[in-house]
């Protein structure tokens, strides 16, 4: 059965749900309400002293990740960084897509940090929180400066991302290659094209997502394609579809994670379910449980992004039959620290061009 799906003209969600870390929440009057879509983005300096951020979590695969924005206007509604915002004294909802947070100084911080005699290469995740390419970067290029520090460094980074964007960096991301220290990861949740409209607003489209996959793999750069996140109920039994489709697209390396819903995000996800997915919405509920022990989310690290029990299982065995399948390797190759150059102390960092003292 076809479904259609309402657009929330690029937003993901229409609401901002109360701030954990607030005391008070303001609700607006009906007739006081703005309408969320007519929202314009707002970007705001972020001044950060450091870029590097160290993570403890022993099932995300890096140590550490650098973010050069905080807030994502991609508004995918399934967002596990959305609750990120709420540090911020700002919602996980509207304000975590349109509030958006930057940091013109991260190439310089980035080349400081990686100058110090303290820091032991190891390879850096962009970005272990929201899109380093997200729709912004087009004007800014901060992600693309970040890169070039790497590429002098000869530092190895792992990208993150699903925007077609990452597209532009090919030339870097290709001269890292040749040092066996970049490699990228494109996340696609669906190809049904209207269903990701409505999840994730102003990400790329899966068909680009898969052509951003084949120019990176031309110029050099491994890609591995991560099914992420697997909606159970919802998107699950696209799984051996979209291995298939990055197979066809030159994909090196293939991975999944099943939606996480912490926090807030629970909340904001269940109530998109009941406007655009009424039809899936208890069977979307009833999978999540049977995946976490009864509840709706689980934290614990080791169960967070697979789950437990017979569905786990069968998800799991489902991804396996369609990697081998497809021909897909079970690891993809480690990032090398090997040609690592440290670079000479920059000088201080210089006030910011103004086009982007425009933007604050």
């Amino acid at each position: 059965m076809k479904r259609s799906f309402p657009v929330l003209r690029g937003r993901g969600t229409e609401e901002d749900p109360a701030n954990r870390f607030e005391r008070l929440h303001i609700e607006p009057l009906p007739e006081d309400d703005e309408d969320p879509a007519a929202r314009s983005t707002q970007y705001f300096r972020d001044a950060s002293r450091s870029v590097l951020t160290r993570n403890h979590s022993p099932d995300v695969g890096f140590d550490w990740s650098l973010n050069p924005y905080r807030g994502c206007e991609h508004g995918c509604i399934y967002c596990y960084a959305r609750p990120t915002h709420e540090y911020l004294g700002l919602s996980a909802g509207l304000d975590f897509e349109s509030k958006i947070f930057v940091k013109p100084d991260a190439p310089e911080l980035l080349e400081r940090q990686l100058a110090s005699s303290r820091w032991k290469s190891e390879h850096i995740a962009m970005s272990g929180v929201t899109d380093p390419y997200q729709p912004v970067e087009r004007r800014l290029g901060i992600t693309r400066g970040c890169m070039e520090v790497l590429v002098r460094a000869r530092h190895p980074v792992a990208v993150v991302t699903k925007s077609r964007l990452v597209e532009r960096d090919a030339d870097l991301l290709g001269e890292l290659a040749r040092y066996d220290a970049a490699h990228v990861a494109i996340s696609i949740t669906t190809l049904d094209r209207s269903l990701q409209r409505a999840m994730e607003p102003r990400a790329s489209p899966p068909e680009h997502r898969l052509e951003a996959v084949r120019t990176l793999v031309a110029a050099g750069v491994p890609v591995t394609v991560f099914v992420a996140p697997v909606i159970p109920g919802l998107t699950d039994h696209e799984m051996p579809e979209i291995i298939e489709a990055a197979a066809e697209a030159g994909a090196t390396g293939i991975g999944y994670m099943i939606l996480r819903l912490p926090g807030a995000v629970r909340q904001i996800f269940l109530s998109w379910m009941d406007d655009h997915c009424p039809d899936r919405a208890e069977k979307v509920k009833s999978r999540l449980r049977s995946l976490h022990g009864g509840k709706l989310n689980e934290s614990a690290f080791g169960k967070r992004l697979r789950g437990e029990g017979p569905f786990a299982d069968q998800t799991r065995s489902l991804f396996h039959v369609s990697r081998e399948k497809a021909g897909f390797p079970r690891r993809v190759p480690a990032l090398s620290t090997e040609h690592f150059r440290r670079p000479g102390r920059p000088p201080r960092a210089a006030a910011p061009a103004k086009p982007q003292l425009d933007l604050f």
